[in-house]
């Protein structure tokens, strides 16, 4: 009995392995997971070289990977049953809570910190001669889920403080008391357009910029499951992406640098309203430089934001109190080139961004 046992095991065993060599095998291969919105890894090219020196072994590893079956379904399954069977607070960093997901925060860095605000301090020195500059510092949703969860989490008020201490040639706008969990998305790290009308406004005015508070909400008929729905795992829920809309808005001019030269720009962006990240809807996503132009200002003042993602959403919102708004990514342009394409003359000047590149901020250039 034994003896017939043993076989049938070792008969299931081998069809097991045997089929899921076979689907390995003849499944397509998969170009990208827009849950963890990456590349997937490729068979890597074998030759004597690459398998004697490792790296053939190496990209087959990653490869098999990316590219074994029903990987997303098993990566759900993984995440249930370390956050259900066996307690875990978090999946790899990230957690549920209050029908959020949320990322755990870095420890407070130091040097990221000081990095930040010596290139703020370098951009100052070499473009900016008047004293309207200001700062505003978008805090991670983790300041309210962190506490009550007991996540681990920043001192945000400690971590603003301490920003404040190194930039204190600019006017510190506190926007963290205006903000609410219902501001931002769920399964995402960013904030809602049309939650900050009000702390647009409250910045407009401590710059001494006026701005319409009438808008049309406009929704996307487009499902958005956030970066954090991907990386988790955790099932969830889509968002809704609305933007706003009014007359003044609408006669906005966009125009990108990306290239280098000008080119026409949208503020709301359709076709990456339904690609791979639709809050890149906004202005666009990750531009290195753009204008926004507004033939119905009342005012010939200008503005230029140095900002990070977060801008996206809040620049074209501002913009209606300027006739010009100039939005600067320098993740993505070196600080060296900026006075090519801005005058800072006669222009306010806002440095606004997340707690999370603040201490992060190497990708500054």
């Amino acid at each position: 009995m034994n003896k017939i046992k043993n076989i049938i095991t070792t008969v299931l065993f081998a069809v097991l392995i045997f089929s899921v060599s076979a689907v390995c095998i003849l499944k397509p291969q998969g170009e990208y997971s827009p849950g963890e919105r990456r590349a997937l890894a490729k068979m890597p090219e074998f030759s004597a070289q690459s398998l004697f020196s490792g790296e053939f072994t190496d990209g087959f590893e990653n490869y098999s990977t990316d590219q074994f079956p029903f990987r997303e379904n098993l990566r759900t399954v993984k995440a249930l049953f370390a956050t259900g069977a066996l307690g875990k607070l978090d999946n790899n960093g990230l957690f549920a809570s209050q029908g959020h997901l949320s990322k755990i925060d870095s420890p407070q860095n130091e040097d990221m910190m000081d990095y930040a605000a010596n290139k703020f301090l370098e951009i100052k020195n070499k473009y900016i001669k008047n004293d309207n500059i200001y700062f505003a510092i978008v805090p991670d949703k983790n300041f309210i889920l962190a506490p009550e969860g007991g996540y681990p989490s920043l001192d945000y008020d400690a971590f603003a403080e301490g920003m404040k201490s190194r930039t204190q040639y600019m006017k510190y706008i506190d926007i963290t008391p205006m903000l609410s969990l219902d501001d931002y998305y769920k399964t995402d790290s960013h904030w809602r357009q049309e939650s900050i009308t009000d702390i647009a406004g409250y910045i407009a005015n401590e710059m001494g910029a006026d701005i319409p508070q009438e808008y049309t909400e406009n929704t996307l008929e487009n499902p958005f499951y956030g970066v954090y729905a991907g990386q988790s795992a955790l099932p969830a829920k889509p968002d809704t992406i609305k933007y706003l809309t009014n007359d003044v808005m609408s006669g906005f001019k966009v125009t990108n640098f990306g290239s280098g030269k000008p080119e026409q720009g949208e503020m709301y962006d359709m076709e990456k309203a339904f690609g791979r990240d639709p809050y890149e809807m906004f202005l666009s996503g990750s531009m290195p430089l753009l204008t926004i132009e507004n033939p119905n200002a009342e005012n010939d003042k200008e503005l230029v934001i140095f900002r990070d993602s977060f801008g996206s959403s809040l620049a074209p919102i501002l913009a209606q109190g300027y006739s010009k708004t100039t939005v600067i990514d320098i993740r993505y342009m070196q600080s060296a080139f900026i006075g090519n394409f801005v005058d800072f003359e006669n222009a306010d000047t806002l440095f606004i961004y997340s707690t999370s590149l603040l201490n992060n901020s190497t990708a500054m250039k």
